[in-house]
């Protein structure tokens, strides 16, 4: 039992460093946490894209993305984590707090909350756990109007 404690929290602590990683912007270690080809094909799912194939494909991903945002913080909550032998299994929720390029002088331009679930899948390597796919979808804010009383059509 304690193994299995340990791949969980080893696979806690590479979510972790994947998310740290893009809030500061660091792209090589974005790439480093991304699993090698030869233990399988990455792919990605950012919110509205398509999806990304090709370890080539996603890493330009993040680097289009890292390029275009002036700051961006992850508060991850409902965190769990799934272990099948070299596979793991993590969902989140990325409550995120981005900003764009400055706008008249200022330091930072506005800042923008997002709610989006994550599933990101993990695979055991020589050198540690690493990302093989991450598919993030929006939470679309609830509205509040009560106008469909859940009669499914």
């Amino acid at each position: 039992m304690s193994g299995a404690r340990t791949d969980v929290r080893a696979v806690e602590l590479a979510n972790t460093a994947f998310y740290e990683a893009v809030e500061q912007g660091d792209f090589e270690a974005v790439a480093d946490l991304w699993l090698d080809e030869q233990y399988g094909e990455v792919s990605c799912v950012h919110p509205g894209w398509p999806v990304l194939s090709g370890r080539g494909e996603v890493l330009r991903s993040y680097a289009l993305i890292m390029a275009n945002t002036e700051y961006i913080q992850f508060f991850l909550t409902d965190v769990k984590v799934s272990l099948a032998a070299d596979t793991a299994v993590v969902t989140c929720t990325e409550n995120i707090l981005s900003g764009g390029p400055a706008e008249d002088g200022a330091e930072l331009g506005p800042l923008v909350g997002q709610l989006v679930v994550a599933t990101n899948l993990f695979r055991r390597t020589p050198e540690g756990w690493k990302v093989w796919s991450h598919h993030g979808s929006p939470v679309l804010a609830e509205s509040g109007d009560d106008e469909d009383d859940g009669d499914a059509v």
